[in-house]
């Protein structure tokens, strides 16, 4: 039987003018074990929906495949305590998955839970020159405010984030949700892939702020342009100008800024960087 992603609850709501009884859905979370051929590798708290995405996703954002076709098979199983995505991935895979296991629950704050070195945190990543599509202003300017409607849980639970894959001229034409923003990401990427659709040909659109992680998945994926709501640290910041990668933030309410290579943004003005 297949995990709630939703539960509803009974509280008592106190206001100015008294009090009653109230019923909310809130948003589940579960537990997630990602196992490879019989080791596990992570156990993430996630919604539990869309979780083949996120397996897969996680798997190529984390490195454990390079290609969705790496995988032999994929089952999503329901346990009393939680679920487990069982991967068993081709041999050639199996010496990588011994050296990269980590044991780990990740909350959901945390996107580099487990890592246990710096070298691991801050792990090379790919640059992204001469790839990518050129988007118009009102691309970007519409983007968040088109995302939300997208986002079926978060109207339920407004304790949701979402991850959108936006095409030039066309809008969002994809997105997915988690209560985990790293968890949204991931999903997103693990769809985009199981569906053949190419990163590179879009921009990676997320509710929430850009930190270090996020912009390594976004890389890792080969999208090279990244939209957020809300600020990027400074780290993020840096690693996207080196990866190439296109970093717009606070973007909302019809506006946006742009930080790092702002060439495939067609906003009328000279590029400044």
């Amino acid at each position: 039987m297949a995990a709630q992603s939703t539960a509803e609850v009974q509280g008592l709501a106190i206001r100015e003018g008294g009090r009653r009884d109230i019923s909310r859905i809130l948003p589940e979370e579960k537990p997630v074990a990602l196992v490879f051929n019989g080791t596990t590798a992570a156990v993430m708290m996630a919604t539990p929906d869309d979780l083949e995405d996120f397996a897969v996703g996680f798997a190529l954002t984390e490195g454990f495949i390079e290609t969705p076709d790496q995988i032999e098979t994929l089952e999503i199983i329901p346990h009393a305590q939680g679920l487990e995505a069982r991967f068993f991935l081709n041999a050639d895979r199996l010496d990588f998955v011994h050296e990269r296991r980590r044991n780990m629950l990740g909350p959901l704050g945390c996107g580099l839970c487990g890592i246990d070195s710096l070298e691991q945190a801050l792990r090379p990543l790919p640059r992204l020159e001469g790839i990518g599509p050129a988007f118009s202003q009102n691309d970007i300017a519409r983007a968040t405010d088109s995302l939300r409607q997208f986002q079926p849980l978060h109207d339920l639970t407004h304790a949701l984030h979402a991850a959108g894959f936006l095409l030039p001229g066309r809008g969002i034409v994809m997105a997915r949700e988690d209560v985990g923003r790293h968890n949204a990401l991931d999903k997103l990427i693990g769809a985009l892939a199981r569906q053949g659709m190419e990163a590179g040909s879009g921009a990676i659109l997320l509710t929430s702020r850009i930190s270090v992680d996020m912009v390594q998945k976004t890389v890792i994926s080969g999208c090279p342009v990244l939209i957020a709501a809300s600020a990027p640290t400074a780290h993020a910041l840096d690693l996207a100008k080196k990866a190439v990668l296109t970093l717009a933030a606070f973007a909302r309410d019809g506006q946006f800024e742009i930080y790092s290579h702002p060439g495939r943004i067609l906003t009328g003005t000279a590029d400044a960087r």
